[in-house]
């Protein structure tokens, strides 16, 4: 199976392309660029240079959410484009779990998974690494850095965190949550290749979805919504 996956829910943007659970290619970029200036340009060299095209992908997976709102919305849009396109169904992946997946080695530890959401709150989910599968323990949900620190000091096993809210937690935490490590810098911010992964799953488990069926999940309202709520709880 053939997939082309993208990452564009935070600070860095990536493509991968993965065949039959084997990383082929991968181009990642952190430079501060808009996400909807690289992620395309990304995939159309990346898959020239693999001297593959979009008619030989069998599912254009994409991190769906939770993350960055307008990030999420470039790579939803591009997923959906390019599924339109070439008539493919999309796997829409958990950003958090699809970070997960490249320390599922790590067997037995604790895999921390952090985005800033602002606001003293991460997006953040947690799991058990298996060596080759990842055991959920939480549900994808936005949390105070304060509630996910008293949760952690229930875990005796070694707590590894990773994603772009990972040095905001350690750093918060680290005194408080025995155990609590940073993922190594390389393995640390989310990547394609764990949105490939999690995307094969996915299709394997009949969780494919139409182009037009694809949304993204956010898992918190946005600044300009909550405001808007505030301003008519105000006037009542």
């Amino acid at each position: 199976m053939n997939i082309l996956a993208l990452e564009s829910s935070a600070i860095a943007c990536s493509a991968a392309l993965c065949r039959d659970g084997t990383l082929i290619a991968q181009s990642f970029q952190c430079s501060g660029l808009t996400h909807s200036r690289t992620l395309l340009p990304m995939v159309n060299d990346m898959l020239k240079n693999c001297g593959q095209s979009l008619d030989q992908m069998d599912a254009i997976a994409v991190a769906a959410g939770p993350g960055s709102f307008t990030g999420l919305r470039i790579g939803v849009a591009a997923a959906k484009g390019l599924a339109w396109a070439g008539e493919k169904p999309c796997a829409p992946c958990s950003t958090l779990r699809s970070m997960a997946w490249p320390l599922a080695h790590l067997e037995g530890k604790i895999i921390v998974c952090a985005m800033d959401a602002r606001r003293q709150q991460v997006y953040n989910a947690l799991f058990l690494a298996r060596g080759e599968e990842l055991e959920r323990l939480s549900p994808d949900r936005a949390v105070s850095l304060e509630e996910l620190g008293a949760e952690l000091k229930n875990f005796p096993e070694t707590k590894i965190v990773v994603g772009d809210g990972a040095q905001l937690c350690y750093n918060t935490l680290k005194e408080a949550v025995p155990g609590l490590t940073l993922a190594p810098a390389h393995l640390r911010m989310q990547s394609a290749w764990g949105v490939a992964i999690e995307g094969e799953k996915l299709a394997y488990a009949g969780g494919l979805v139409s182009g037009a069926d694809l949304v993204p999940v956010y898992h918190r309202l946005s600044q300009a919504e909550r405001e808007r709520l505030e301003r008519e709880k105000g006037r009542e």
